[in-house]
């Protein structure tokens, strides 16, 4: 299938583009999101790059932090659940019943849980006294402050720290581009069928299609973010979906309209008509 959207770059000149990927479904949750104050959860996602590690393995999880404080976390890509997370957290003591371990006993203080995605945002799977969040910063943020269904509080590293990891000289910017995905808001137009098409022939044809739309289709504004995982597209104000996800080995091709046709929107901002 083909999802044509338009990404905003910081300059003010969208471009379009195709991405082609399988549609992953929802979890649906009658429950509202959680309400986070909007200050709180910049501070948190400004962290985000010591806690949040979307590319590590559960051993790897483990190894981080066996020697780490209680409450050190860190929150990886599931691998086994497409579009959920996986939340690895040290604890002061094993839980109760938890098989020893002769070769490493200070692994058994890494528990994991599940973070699962729903129709209005994420939550702890499982734990049902536990509410729905509108991100995953959120849901990070309240679990700093009370423990809720988890052992303990999670600790949350200062902002400081995370700009020295970013200014690290032993780490190059295509190791911290893979590692942190890149992301940017994009201009979600509509989905497609391109049967056996590929490439730029795919690309023209959807491109087409859309201009052929009978009325022409709303533009939604959807968080999009790439990275060694695959295609994210988050849509964070829920008119269409809540999380779409594209794993790597669906995706065949991404590109420019070769035909250099644009798309006409009314900025939010401004209120200005801006051609895409």
């Amino acid at each position: 299938s083909a999802t044509s959207y338009t990404s905003i770059n910081s300059g003010g000149h969208p471009s379009p583009h195709i991405q082609y990927g399988s549609r992953r479904s929802s979890i649906h949750s009658n429950t509202e999101p959680q309400e986070v104050a909007d200050a709180n959860v910049k501070f948190v996602r400004d962290t985000s790059k010591i806690w949040y590690k979307p590319n590590i393995t559960r051993e790897q999880a483990i190894a981080m932090l066996k020697d780490a404080a209680p409450g050190t976390f860190v929150v990886r890509d599931s691998n086994s659940f497409p579009g959920a997370f996986g939340l690895a957290l040290k604890v002061a003591t094993p839980p109760l019943g938890a098989p020893s371990s002769p070769k490493d006993p200070s692994s058994e203080l890494v528990r994991h849980f599940l973070i699962e995605p729903t129709s209005r945002g994420v939550r702890l799977k499982g734990c049902a006294n536990e509410p729905v969040f509108s991100s995953l910063s959120a849901l990070v943020y309240q679990h700093s402050l009370m423990a809720m269904a988890l052992p303990c509080q999670l600790l949350l590293p200062e902002p400081d720290a995370a700009a020295r990891v970013l200014d690290s000289p032993g780490t190059s910017s295509t190791q911290q581009l893979l590692a942190q995905g890149a992301a940017c808001n994009v201009l979600y137009l509509f989905t497609m069928d391109t049967e056996s098409l590929t490439g730029p022939q795919a690309v023209r044809k959807a491109i087409t299609t859309l201009f052929d739309q009978k009325p022409m289709p709303s533009a939604t504004i959807v968080h999009f973010k790439v990275s060694t995982q695959g295609i994210t597209l988050t849509d964070n104000a829920r008119k269409l979906f809540f999380r779409r996800h594209y794993p790597t080995n669906n995706i065949s091709h991404c590109g420019l309209d070769v035909d250099e046709r644009t798309w006409e929107f009314i900025s939010e901002d401004t209120g200005k008509a801006l051609s895409a």
